[in-house]
C-alpha cells in the first residue's frame, strides 16, 4: 500500500564508515597481496605506464634525478679524459702541452662543462679543442642522451596533465540515491552533472550491483556482479549531457532490487557502483567516472528537488545547492505492494467497465412472453 509521507526536505546523506569497493570519488579500495617477485618485473617492462601512473612527487623527484644524475655521470667521464690527458691544474704539464678541453681543471669545472654541454648553454670559457677524438665522440653521446631525457620527461609531464582522470573530476554524482514513483513505476533515481560547458560525447551510463551470494552448490561468491540498467527519458545511450540529468532504474521482476522494501533496505549488504563513460569534446580522450551507493545512502520514499529554472533573460539556470537534496513523497512500501495495488485497481476498473456495458445492453425479463397476434387490426378511416 502507499505511504503518505510528510513533505520534509532531506539534506545530503550521512557519511558512513562501512567499507566499500569503490569510494564516492571513484577510487578502488583494493590491495594486492602475495604477488611473486617475478610479477613485479612486469611494471618495469611497462615503464611508460608506470611513470605516468606514479604520484607527482615521484615524477618531480625523477625529473631532478634524471638531469642531475646525467650531468654528474658525464662530468666523471670529462674529468677522466682531462686527467688522462694531463689537463688538470694539479698535474705537471709540459711545455707545448695540447689540451683536450680548455679550462677544465678539476671535478667542479668538469661538472659545469657537462651541464653547459647538455643544456646547450655554452658560456664560451670551456670548450673542446678538437685534438682528442674521444672528446668528440663523448659530446655526441651526451647530446643524444640529453635530447632523450628531455623528450621522455616532457612526455611524462604532458601525459599526466592531460590524463582523462582530470576531466572526470568535473563530473559529479548525487551523494544519495532515491526510490520513488517514476512514470507509474517504482524506480531508483540518481543525479549526475557535468560541471563544464563542453560536452561529453557518446555518454553511456550503467551500473553494477556488488554483493556476496551463495550458489546452489554452496559456493560463496564475494563481490558477485549483477548488471543494473539506467536510462533517462530519451533513452540510455548517447546522452545529451548539457545539463544535470536524473537517471532512473525501473524496479521490476528482472531488477535485483525487486525483493526489497522500505524496511529491509537499510539491513541489506550490497554496493551499487555506477559508471559513466564518455569522450571529452575538447581533447577527444575517453574517460570514465565512477561512484558507489550502499544501502544507507539510498533513500526510500524520496524524490530530488528541481534544480533547473529559466531566468528573465531567457537563459537556463542550474541551482547546484539543491543538487543532492530530496523531499519525501508518497511511495509504495514495497514493489509487491505496488504491483498488488495496481492489479487490484485494474481488476476493479475492469469489473466497473463490464458493469457499465451490461447496463447499456439492458436486463433480461425472464417473465416476458412473445404472443403472436392473428386477428387483423381494424383501422378507422376519417
Amino acid at each position: 500500500m502507499f505511504q503518505l509521507l510528510p513533505g520534509q526536505i532531506q539534506q545530503t546523506g550521512h557519511r558512513t564508515r562501512k567499507s566499500r569497493l569503490v569510494t564516492k570519488d571513484g577510487h578502488c579500495n583494493i590491495e594486492f597481496g602475495n604477488i611473486k617477485y617475478s610479477n613485479h618485473f612486469a611494471f618495469v617492462v611497462d615503464l611508460w605506464t608506470t611513470f605516468v601512473e606514479i604520484r607527482w612527487r615521484f615524477v618531480l623527484l625523477l625529473f631532478v634525478a634524471a638531469f642531475t644524475g646525467s650531468w654528474f655521470m658525464f662530468s666523471l667521464l670529462w674529468y677522466w679524459i682531462a686527467k688522462s690527458n694531463g689537463d688538470l691544474a694539479v698535474q705537471n704539464r709540459t711545455e707545448g702541452h695540447v689540451r683536450c678541453i680548455d679550462n677544465v681543471n678539476g671535478l667542479t669545472t668538469a661538472f659545469l662543462y657537462s651541464l653547459e654541454t647538455q643544456t646547450t648553454i655554452g658560456y664560451g670559457g670551456r670548450a673542446l679543442t678538437g685534438h682528442c677524438a674521444g672528446t668528440v665522440a663523448l659530446i655526441i653521446i651526451q647530446s643524444l642522451v640529453g635530447v632523450f631525457i628531455n623528450c621522455f620527461m616532457c612526455g611524462i609531464i604532458l601525459a599526466k596533465i592531460s590524463l582523462p582522470k582530470k576531466r572526470a573530476k568535473t563530473v559529479t554524482f548525487s551523494t544519495t540515491a532515491v526510490i520513488c514513483l517514476k512514470k507509474g513505476s517504482l524506480s531508483l533515481l540518481i543525479r549526475v552533472a557535468n560541471l563544464r560547458k563542453t560536452l561529453l560525447i557518446g555518454s553511456q551510463i550503467y551500473g553494477k550491483l556488488l554483493k556476496t551470494t551463495t550458489t546452489p552448490d554452496g559456493e560463496t561468491m564475494i563481490l558477485d556482479q549483477v548488471d543494473v540498467d539506467f536510462m533517462v527519458d530519451a533513452g540510455k545511450d548517447n546522452l545529451f549531457f548539457v545539463c544535470p540529468l536524473t537517471l532512473y532504474h525501473v524496479i521490476n521482476k528482472s531488477s535485483p532490487f525487486y525483493e526489497l522494501s522500505a524496511d529491509t533496505l537499510p539491513l541489506q549488504d550490497f554496493e551499487l557502483v555506477v559508471f559513466l563513460d564518455g569522450t571529452a569534446e575538447t581533447t577527444s580522450s575517453s574517460c570514465q567516472v565512477r561512484t558507489s551507493y550502499i544501502p544507507q545512502e539510498i533513500q526510500w520514499g524520496y524524490n530530488f528537488l528541481p534544480i533547473i529554472s529559466r531566468t528573465k533573460t531567457g537563459k537556463y539556470r542550474v541551482d547546484f545547492s539543491n543538487f543532492s537534496k530530496s523531499v519525501q513523497v508518497t511511495t509504495p512500501h514495497c514493489v509487491r505492494c505496488f504491483e498488488t495495488d495496481v492489479d487490484q485497481r485494474n481488476h476493479n476498473n475492469h469489473n466497473k467497465e463490464n458493469h457499465i456495458n451490461h447496463l447499456k445492453l439492458g436486463i433480461d425479463n425472464l417473465g416476458f412472453q412473445v404472443i403472436d397476434i392473428h386477428n387483423p387490426v381494424v383501422v378507422t378511416k376519417m
